[in-house]
């Protein structure tokens, strides 16, 4: 063996170039073996010249006419210049030659993929595949799958990996294809009986017993894919993806403490991603651990610093602890990214009425309800405020418009009864009160909430006991 393989075989390939100039410039004695066509031919290909590789192809087969190798590669090349109905009648021709190669149905996929021609395409690789077995049918099962991928057929996908699967259990590729695939179709029952069968016969498996888990997550069936990703890591302790729908999994049972424990695995095991921060904060805040919950939300925005979001998750760990000039701090940055955007102006608003900024509140409540109008909180919130204002002439305006906004909502008939009262338009209020009634009885509670000192006027006593007499409330 020579001590330099890699300066022989550029030499050796420097003589082939050689004796194919020789051959083009009709020098006598110039004969190449077809392999060495083949080498030539690769060379030009790698080096990316592929109109004289093209040419070489084309000596080639007038040297070997019966040779489906360079016929193959012919086509391949045509194919690669974007030259596909060229390629398909060459491709015909080296079937006729040598029709057990593999290779001749993906090339013809690929040129009737490139026309557009996706049934075509299928037809070919469906009819090839009865005649081949072991690998050969594999690579055209995936080739095959690729296609219905292309024209959308995304069951047809799955069955593809589905056979790959059952003559190759073990393929990795199917594998983690198929995962995906079970979820998109929502085939979870059938990728539970595959894994299930693949299990028996290979239990170190970590993939199917990923899968497995996978496809009950799909069926929300969230005890069982714990199990079965637990069983996942015990053969692979390093399988992040596995700890990371686990913890999916234990969010989905409330059990945060557990989702927290296997989060944090997956934050040792792979790189820092601020989805796993903010689950964890997720957690800590479902926890009512709000300084926790706001280490891992700030941990996520400094990953990701443009989503707002996670400062508006910030914002609320300091609503719940009533420190209203913190969240407000928090809300200006999300409201830096996203101006109008109806959460974030519904909690500012929320902060600056517990700090009595009302004119402020106003404002945060009134983007709210442009942004979204048939938003029934944003109107309830903005009236809420107008009324504590003392703005009563305007709270009643915007209560008639709220009513229209939400289609006729009945809880702003009790709104618009409570500021007639306070306007000392009782007659009107009444007629309100006993309309509102009449839709949905049990909202007059949040009527009293507007203003309890109602209950001492004796005619809203009488509609209300009338009611409870009926056992409407």
């Amino acid at each position: 063996m020579s001590k330099y393989p890699y300066r022989q075989n550029r030499e050796e390939i420097k003589a082939l170039l050689e004796q194919f100039d020789n051959l083009k410039t009709g020098k006598t004695n110039s004969f190449l073996e077809e392999d060495s066509f083949e080498r030539i031919i690769d060379y030009f290909d790698e080096n990316e010249q592929l109109i004289e590789a093209l040419e070489a192809a084309e000596y080639g087969i007038e040297q070997y006419p019966y040779s489906s190798l360079l016929l193959l590669k012919k086509a391949d090349l045509l194919i690669a210049l974007k030259r596909y109905k060229e390629a398909l009648f060459i491709l015909d021709h080296a079937e006729t030659l040598d029709s057990k190669d593999a290779n001749l149905y993906i090339l013809k996929t690929d040129a009737y993929l490139a026309l557009d021609l996706q049934q075509k395409a299928a037809t070919v690789l469906e009819a090839a595949i009865e005649d081949f077995e072991g690998e050969e049918k594999i690579d055209l099962l995936f080739e095959l799958a690729d296609v219905y991928d292309d024209y959308e057929n995304f069951d047809k996908v799955f069955d593809c990996l589905k056979m790959i699967l059952e003559q190759e259990p073990n393929n990795e590729e199917a594998l983690y294809k198929i995962c995906f695939w079970t979820d998109f179709t929502g085939r979870n029952e059938e990728g539970i009986r595959l894994h299930q069968k693949i299990i028996e016969e290979f239990p170190f498996n970590e993939l199917a017993w990923f899968n497995l888990a996978a496809a009950y997550q799909g069926l929300k069936l969230y005890e069982k894919a714990i199990d079965a990703y637990q069983y996942a890591v015990a053969i692979d302790e390093k399988f992040d993806y596995a700890l990371r729908n686990m913890g999916d999994a234990y969010i989905r049972l409330r059990r945060y403490k557990d989702a927290v424990e296997v989060l944090e695995k997956v934050l040792e095991l792979a790189r820092p991603e601020d989805v796993i921060y903010e689950a964890i904060g997720h957690c800590y805040d479902k926890m009512g651990n709000y300084a926790q919950a706001r280490f891992n939300y700030r941990k996520a925005s400094h990953l990701n610093n443009n989503d707002s979001q996670l400062n508006y998750k910030i914002a609320c760990t300091y609503m719940n602890e009533g420190q209203w000039e913190s969240a407000i701090k928090n809300l200006e940055i999300a409201l830096r990214i996203h101006r109008m955007q109806p959460e974030y102006n519904l909690a500012m608003g929320q902060c600056y009425m517990q700090l009595d900024k009302l004119e402020d509140a106003i404002t945060c409540f009134g983007n709210v309800v442009r942004v979204r109008p048939k938003n029934i909180n944003g109107w309830i919130e903005l009236l809420n405020c107008l009324y504590k204002a003392e703005m009563f002439e305007e709270a009643l305006e915007y209560a008639n418009f709220a009513y229209e906004q939400t289609d006729g909502k009945p809880i702003f008939l009790f709104y618009k009864s409570a500021f007639l009262f306070t306007l000392g338009k009782s007659k009107e209020a009444l007629l309100q009160l006993e309309s509102g009634m009449n839709r949905n009885p049990r909202l007059v509670k949040k009527f009293i909430e507007i203003n309890p000192s109602l209950l001492q006027i004796q005619q809203v006593v009488d509609i209300v006991a009338r009611y409870k007499k009926r056992k409407s409330i």
